[in-house]
């Protein structure tokens, strides 16, 4: 199939099915020499596995990553580096009804449409248990763009009804580790412990209903500098919309004050210069960072919109292959809520997208060549 592939100097191309042999990823474009190992990229891998708390799908996988290739003396060769996970929990038996109806919500039908045959195991390419190679990937992103100076913090900002409190600029005023070790000590991936308990409180009603919820991931990422993106077709906000749109369950995407700026005046929504510390910067970052599809200096801020699992034991109206309506209720393992899970996947596209942009752009100014080239 088509369209397992993403970026231009840092590609991927992603692979496997939930009940196959395992998932895996093909990097290419990774520059030699970056120290790379197993647990840099586990590290990530962990954020998403299922099985972390009540909240998540109860599947027992370890999702150990190997590398096979790409890899010599604990440094990346510059040759294509493939990564594997083996699946190891698979029960295909879970989902033998579901090869002749369609689920609600899930991509059975479209598939059907478009390859006349589908995996209906577990939704075969279409489950989120593709993401892990996403993931692997991106975790090699995020080390290459860690030494080049640019963090990520991303976290659970609402889940149903129930949000944090803090504004992005807050919490960038905060210690980042300590922000960081609050996102990572709580099973929703949200930096309010208040907020958290309310979350989990709502989602224990949903389960009681045999239902499901959805939420929003936002996303900072700082130290990119300014000028990263092009000005027409390969928009830094515009790729980063493409990347985070690709994860399956994202049903949304906004950057900066996104739709909110639809609804003031253009003299409230601009950014004004200003020279700070004998440097331009901006007195406000309404634009989240990208101006003409290039970024400004200022920290980028998006978010991410993900619907509820579509896997619910509510009973639902649909149809089988034959037209005929039936009634269905889905069994299985399945998570109350995407959104915890997604939040390290967000991050890991987002990475991909930016350090794709920034290795193109070391060819845009004589600057570049001329520095790395000549010799006197």
């Amino acid at each position: 199939m088509a369209g397992s592939t993403f970026g231009t100097h840092f590609k991927i191309t992603t692979w496997g099915e939930s009940h196959g042999k395992g998932i895996g990823v093909v990097v290419d474009g990774c520059p030699a020499g970056l120290p790379l190992k197993e647990a840099d990229i586990q590290t990530f891998l962990d954020r998403r596995k299922p099985g972390q708390s009540r909240f998540s799908t109860q599947r027992q996988e370890n999702d150990k990553v190997e590398i096979l290739s790409g890899v010599f003396e604990g440094k990346t060769t510059g040759t294509p580096i493939s990564l594997m996970v083996f699946n190891q929990d698979q029960r295909s038996r879970d989902y033998g009804d579901i090869a002749s109806y369609y689920r609600p919500g899930h991509a059975d039908y479209t598939f059907d449409m478009k390859y006349g045959f589908r995996d209906y195991r577990g939704g075969g390419r279409s489950s989120g248990r593709e993401t892990i190679g996403r993931v692997a990937a991106g975790a090699i992103a995020a080390k290459i763009l860690d030494r080049l100076g640019v963090s990520f913090l991303t976290y659970t900002r609402t889940v149903g009804p129930v949000s944090i409190s803090k504004t992005p600029k807050e919490l960038l005023f905060e210690n980042p580790k300590q922000v960081i070790s609050r996102i990572l000590s709580n099973p929703l991936y949200m930096p309010e412990e208040n907020a958290c308990t309310k979350a989990q409180e709502f989602l224990e009603t949903c389960m009681e209903r045999k239902d499901s919820a959805g939420g929003i991931i936002e996303c900072i990422i700082t130290g990119v500098p300014a000028g990263i993106g092009e000005p027409v077709f390969d928009k830094l906000d515009a790729n980063l919309a493409k990347a985070i749109f690709s994860i399956g369950a994202v049903k949304g995407f906004e950057i900066g004050d996104g739709f909110a700026s639809a609804s003031v005046m253009g003299s409230e929504n601009n950014d004004s210069f200003e020279i700070r510390n004998g440097s331009p910067a901006l007195s406000s970052n309404h634009a989240g960072g990208i101006l003409g599809g290039i970024s400004n200096g200022a920290p980028i801020i998006f978010r991410a919109a993900v619907k509820p699992t579509p896997s619910i034991s509510t009973p639902q109206n649909t149809i089988n292959k034959n037209g005929e309506p039936v009634e269905i209720s889905i069994h299985g393992r399945h998570d109350p809520v995407i959104v915890p899970r997604a939040v390290v996947v967000v991050e890991a596209m987002a990475a991909l997208a930016i350090l794709d942009l920034m290795l193109e752009h070391t060819g845009s100014q004589m600057e570049s060549p001329e520095q790395f080239y000549r010799k006197d």
